[in-house]
């Protein structure tokens, strides 16, 4: 082998170590979990903090600053399966005078809240808080429902887009005041046979309302629906719906929450 050969030869072995060289330090080695000897995986991915509830009916309490709010809670039968797939939507239902007080039994058995604990399969969850019956703590108060509100969407897989507000009587009064004090929590509100304030009407003129009363209503005028409704109209809404029926007295509700329009509405209204 002549010396011109034996140079070839040489460069291209250096030439085949520097292209192997370079190949290595390319190559990104998997690195070592700190203090171990193996090589590291990945922690798992926490997708969400959902906790699973007691399906049905159950009693709660909210702590607040302002107060203790006690509450009927119903979550729908398929929430703790559904946990990954559904966000659910949320109706706040407040009570009437006659359910004030500490027990939750008289809640339960009120308005929506006793129509729908008929319903497993009731596809909202169902929050009905009860006000007190004490001095200066007897009427709905609206810094103990944002506290509510706040705990709700904490504790529960709620759509906050989907969060809707109705009551009846004194709980109509309530879902007027607590709407007109905060038009923005709400997706839609149903005040049925209560009152709010015709001359704050235009915060709520862009929101669903439906609206409910009885003409011949002795308990609260149906006047105060009537001036409402009025009040919306003037501003430009064109969202508000209004049902009046001739007779039935102050009951306005049963009629309404068994009507399955209003859920059917209820379901299109979206934040």
């Amino acid at each position: 082998m002549n010396s011109n050969t034996r140079f070839s030869d040489m460069v291209a072995i250096s030439f085949a170590l520097m292209i192997m060289v370079a190949c290595s330090k390319k190559s990104n080695p998997v690195p070592e979990v700190p203090g171990g000897g193996g090589t590291e995986n990945p922690p798992p991915v926490v997708i969400d903090n959902f906790t699973p509830q007691t399906l049905g009916v159950s009693f709660k309490k909210v702590n607040n600053p302002k107060g203790i709010t006690d509450y009927v809670l119903q979550i729908p039968d398929s929430y703790n399966e559904k946990k990954n797939t559904v966000k659910w939507p949320v109706i706040i239902f407040l009570h009437g005078m006659g359910e004030r007080g500490t027990d939750l039994n008289k809640v339960k058995n009120a308005g929506l809240a006793a129509i729908a604990a008929k319903d497993k399969d009731f596809p909202y969850i169902l929050i009905s808080p009860q006000c007190k019956e004490e001095a200066g703590n007897d009427w709905w108060n609206n810094a103990n429902l944002d506290a509510l509100y706040a705990d709700v969407l904490k504790q529960y897989n709620v759509d906050p887009s989907r969060i809707y507000l109705t009551g009846l009587s004194m709980g109509g009064y309530g879902a007027w005041t607590w709407a007109q004090g905060s038009p923005d929590k709400f997706a839609a509100i149903i005040p049925i046979c209560g009152a709010g304030t015709p001359s704050n009407a235009c915060v709520l003129k862009n929101k669903p309302i439906w609206v409910f009363h009885n003409a011949d209503d002795g308990t609260v005028n149906v006047s105060n629906s009537r001036d409402m409704v009025d009040a919306l109209k003037k501003c430009g809404s064109t969202l508000v719906k209004y049902t009046e029926n001739p007779t039935g007295g102050h009951d306005s509700w049963t009629k309404a929450y068994k009507d399955p329009a209003l859920f059917a509405w209820l379901s299109e209204q979206k934040k």
